[in-house]
């Protein structure tokens, strides 16, 4: 009996002993995952994301360059990618925004319209608190053709490359937050480049006329907002200002996009995009068609949503 006895408490020690010895491995290991995560997730330098948005739309354009009807409906498709990089007191941010649709008009018929990309990459070095010192690349233009209506007539006025828009520039990025930056070059060079033959002949965009692109030297400003409204509205806006010393730098060249998104499901969403354009050199308009003016797109629409990661 106590041979017996004995045999169960050597058992049970052992078996206990065992237990601990478990656990402590485990605690162990759990402690060696933890420090190991730990500094993974501090160490972590790229940010991607973005949204992909199918809507149906109701557009209003006024003065146009890219062409297009007065009043449209379209199916329209946004995209806009993000990939930042924040390590130490570097900062690289680069953008892509795309929009693309087909429109329906009552006079013309069925269209390509609301065509655009804009990539913009911006490195900056944080050298006193929100101020960065920073380089910026930035090109905007289309990928379809863009066509001007008279009565029954339509004539190509843009189309991929004609025209585009670079722009490199150096100078102060401030950011007094997460969702607001301002920079400010007082010296950035851009070329306005129209590739298309038939459009060069024209002397298009301020390029002369039978020549591809020209050469700006000027100031360059520009102002990007993000903003959460509260947790179905959220904003997104920019201003570009850009002053030409070589040619009227008076004649201040504006570029504003104004993008509101109201999420009503978790994939159904309804947005609303306002984009104004002044750019003194674009002498489309007016009754002789010779004059610049303040082209204006608004676009309401409601469809789905796509994130992306």
């Amino acid at each position: 009996m106590k041979k017996l006895f004995l045999l169960c408490l050597v058992l049970n020690v052992s078996v206990l002993y065992g237990q601990d010895a478990t656990i402590k491995n485990i605690q162990s290991e759990a402690r060696r995952t933890i420090q190991k995560d730990v500094p993974d997730t501090l160490k972590q330098s790229w940010f991607k994301g973005g949204n992909v948005n199918l809507n149906g739309t109701q557009g209003t354009l006024k003065n146009w360059a890219s062409g297009g009807d007065k009043f449209s409906m379209a199916l329209n498709v946004y995209l806009n990618y993000f990939l930042f990089y924040k390590k130490g007191r570097s900062n690289w941010d680069n953008t892509f925004d795309f929009n693309f649709g087909y429109l329906q008009s009552s006079s013309i018929g069925s269209r390509k319209n609301d065509d655009r990309f804009d990539f913009l990459s911006k490195y900056g070095y944080n050298f006193n608190g929100k101020w960065y010192l920073t380089g910026l690349t930035n090109l905007r233009s289309q990928l379809f053709d863009g066509y001007s209506y008279e009565e029954e007539q339509s004539s190509i006025t843009s189309t991929f490359l004609s025209p585009a828009y670079l722009l490199v520039s150096a100078g102060i990025d401030f950011k007094p937050s997460e969702n607001l930056s301002l920079f400010i070059s007082p010296i950035s060079t851009r070329y306005i480049i129209v590739a298309n033959k038939k459009l060069a002949a024209l002397g298009l965009y301020g390029v002369p006329p039978g020549k591809k692109y020209v050469n700006e030297i000027g100031a360059f400003s520009t102002m990007n907002w993000v903003k959460t409204i509260n947790k179905n509205i959220s904003y997104r806006g920019r201003m570009d200002l850009f002053s030409n010393y070589k040619n009227h730098p008076e004649n201040v060249d504006v570029f504003i996009t104004n993008y509101f998104m109201f999420k009503i499901s978790k994939s159904f969403t309804a947005s609303y995009g306002l984009d104004l354009i002044y750019d003194d050199d674009v002498r489309l308009f007016g009754k002789e068609g010779t004059s610049a003016g303040l082209q204006l797109k608004s676009l309401i629409g409601l469809g789905f949503q796509m994130k992306l990661k």
